[in-house]
């Protein structure tokens, strides 16, 4: 099993099972929408696109050459909290994607919670709808910001080279799921939502009101959310407004106004204080 914690997930069944995952997304979007489109989904496409392209270049140059061979490093030197005592794999594995899972939690708190990251967060925030392409709709930036914090991450809690690439791949799938505009049966999300972020669930956390944005904070497990106490399921979707209300005009949050969103005065208001507010 040791042999077996170098290893990752090949490039090629990644790149399926994320292509595949959003294909199919987009499909059932098209079909069963949750909620109605803001802006043309042409328009907002390839916006998104090009701020995932940007993205992915910057993962390849800022945190691939850290982070994978930081995992290397704490399985040679068995060096993290799960290193203390000897674990087989099929524990310490699933307690290093759960630690990754909720140190993710906290790190997505920091990005609202402290204003420099917020600058880069916002950009993710500030698009007029959501669907399976916000999923891949990060700032840049944000990404570079990320990269001590993950690199904290894997040494901190002792990843594997294995674990990580399974709770990255399992994370992309599951964020472009929850942000998907799929309307499930409510059941059904009432059943997922026990266990993970569901569409209707991280639809509240992306509405232009204070008291829900700051609320089901979880990317993959909703467990975090449960035990912080910071879950929300009592808002219907047709009342929610998605974005900031900064820049709810769509001329505000075209490419070139979200690249530069970061290095500019900031704009007022953040965020509503309530649910009264929004049609102001």
């Amino acid at each position: 099993m040791k042999q077996t914690r170098h290893k990752t997930v090949p490039g090629w069944l990644g790149a399926l099972l994320t292509f595949g995952a959003f294909a199919a997304l987009v499909w059932i979007e098209n079909r069963r929408p949750l909620r109605a489109s803001v802006e043309s989904r042409l328009r907002r496409n390839v916006r998104n696109l090009a701020l995932a392209t940007l993205s992915a270049i910057s993962v390849q140059l800022a945190e691939q050459p850290i982070v994978r061979p930081l995992t290397r490093l704490v399985e040679r030197r068995q060096i993290g909290l799960l290193k203390l005592v000897e674990l087989p794999g099929a524990v310490e594995i699933p307690l290093a994607i759960a630690l990754l899972d909720y140190t993710l939690y906290l790190w997505h708190v920091l990005t609202h919670q402290v204003p420099l990251l917020w600058r880069f967060h916002q950009a993710h925030h500030a698009d007029l709808d959501m669907d399976a392409s916000t999923a891949i709709r990060f700032h840049f930036g944000e990404l570079v910001c990320s990269v001590p914090w993950r690199a904290a991450q894997v040494l901190t809690i002792g990843v594997c080279p294995l674990a990580l690439s399974l709770w990255q791949t399992g994370l992309l799938l599951e964020i472009m799921f929850h942000h998907s505009n799929v309307e499930l049966p409510i059941q059904v999300e009432r059943w997922l939502g026990k266990l993970i972020v569901t569409p209707r669930l991280h639809g509240i956390h992306h509405s232009i009101v204070v008291d829900e944005v700051n609320s089901n904070w979880s990317s993959g497990l909703t467990i975090w959310d449960w035990l912080h106490r910071t879950l929300r399921s009592d808002v219907p979707q047709e009342r929610i407004t998605i974005g900031v209300p900064a820049f709810l005009d769509p001329e505000a949050v075209r490419l070139p106004e979200v690249l530069e969103m970061p290095f500019v005065r900031q704009r007022d208001p953040q965020f509503l204080p309530s649910r009264t507010e929004e049609g102001h």
